[in-house]
């Protein structure tokens, strides 16, 4: 036979490195079943890997509203097909939500063969909860307040937008800003001002019309700010407005 003791004494060192590590990581075995539970991931959740060693995780521990996504990320790790920063919610012992995001790499035995999925995880809740409260002070702000995505299709259109142009956010989300909303006449100004912000340069005070439900044309002044994600990179603009027609 083979001489296992070096193999065993680096596959403690890895237990005890996932163990000790400052991010939940928790694996399952080709079956699904929990087979990895670290500290950090009882911290998390509340569970103690007692509690959860054997259990199926998909069907026990995520919301039923993620369950086939996540089901379908776990699959697509045993397949040998990883996936990168995806999020979903667990449920904690005390019935809450945390947010997770996690990377699902495939774990393979030495001889290559698949033999379950590991996945590292890290707690968003914080960066979502913080995201649903900007979401919630932009739609309720007394200025009209729109984002377009790098396509230039409008991801953001708050309460004000809606007064303002008589089209609700629902109408509008998903169409082409520049295309159907802005006035022959400044299309390419407008689209200028877009291209600049999702390059990084943002515009101040720029005066454009845009067209009301109604047909009428509204002046606004409008600030162009480029938006980034948790990893700074570019995913579209938010123009803050001010209505000044009437001046």
């Amino acid at each position: 036979g083979q001489d296992i003791t070096a193999r065993m004494a680096q596959e403690q060192e890895y237990a005890r490195l996932i163990d000790t590590a400052n991010a939940p990581i928790f694996g399952i075995d080709s079956n699904g079943l929990v087979n990895v539970w670290n500290r950090n991931a009882s911290n998390l959740t509340g569970f103690s890997s007692e509690d959860v060693m054997g259990r199926h995780l998909v069907n026990e521990f995520i919301t039923d509203d993620y369950k086939e996504r996540v089901q379908a990320v776990f699959r697509n790790a045993l397949n040998g097909v990883e996936t990168a920063n995806f999020e979903f919610p667990l449920v904690t012992k005390p019935g809450t939500r945390v947010e997770v995001l996690l990377n699902a790499t495939t774990r393979r035995d030495e001889k290559n063969r698949v033999i379950g999925v590991v996945g590292i995880g890290q707690d968003i809740t914080a960066r979502i909860n913080q995201e649903q409260e900007y979401a919630r002070l932009i739609d309720a702000a007394n200025a009209p307040i729109f984002g377009i995505d790098r396509d230039g299709r409008v991801d953001v259109w708050n309460q004000c937008a809606a007064r303002l142009t008589g089209f609700g956010g629902e109408e509008v989300a998903g169409k082409r800003l520049v295309e159907e909303y802005i006035t022959d006449d400044y299309k390419a100004r407008v689209q200028e001002v877009f291209t600049k912000a999702l390059a990084g340069e943002e515009t101040a005070n720029f005066e454009f019309p845009l067209v009301t439900k109604a047909g009428a044309r509204l002046e606004v002044l409008l600030n162009a700010t480029t938006r980034r994600d948790a990893q700074n990179r570019v995913t579209g603009v938010v123009g803050i407005g001010q209505d000044i027609t009437a001046r």
